[in-house]
């Protein structure tokens, strides 16, 4: 049996990118071993576990981390999704590499919507952007 990929997606706070590519991943790709992790902890998104859910991914378990809480060493990949967290991202040793994939932010994005479907369609729209992202992982 051949190991899995691992792969870490990291963004600010573990609350929204971070989390729907590790959902995508454990989901769609059963060839990766999906983590996530902020280089802060804010807690996970309740908008984005309801992105995920239309999409038919369930997020609601998973929690908020930092890096030194998963109890992995070594990751064959780490995915930054934001700028904050590319430029933050700690050292990992060995094999691993390094991956800025940015997207936008829908909590900054929703903060002047006019209404709840409204905030909604931004996470719709980056939730689509990472699933096709984790889909084509690691690509060129």
């Amino acid at each position: 049996m051949t190991p899995r990929t691992k792969v870490l997606f990291l963004c600010t706070g573990n609350a929204c990118r971070s989390q729907m590519a590790e959902g995508f991943a454990r989901a769609l790709r059963p060839d990766l071993e999906a983590f996530s992790a902020g280089v802060e902890k804010h807690g996970l998104d309740p908008r984005a576990v309801t992105a995920m859910a239309e999409a038919g991914v369930d997020i609601f378990g998973q929690k908020s981390k930092l890096v030194d809480e998963l109890a992995v060493g070594e990751f064959d990949f780490v995915v930054t999704l934001c700028g904050h967290a590319n430029e933050n991202c700690p050292y990992f040793p060995g094999k691993t590499k390094r991956i800025h994939a940015g997207f936008d932010d829908p909590p900054q994005l929703a903060r002047d919507a006019k209404n709840e479907e409204e905030a909604l369609g931004h996470y719709r729209r980056v939730r689509d952007e990472i699933r096709e992202f984790v889909l084509k992982f690691p690509g060129e």
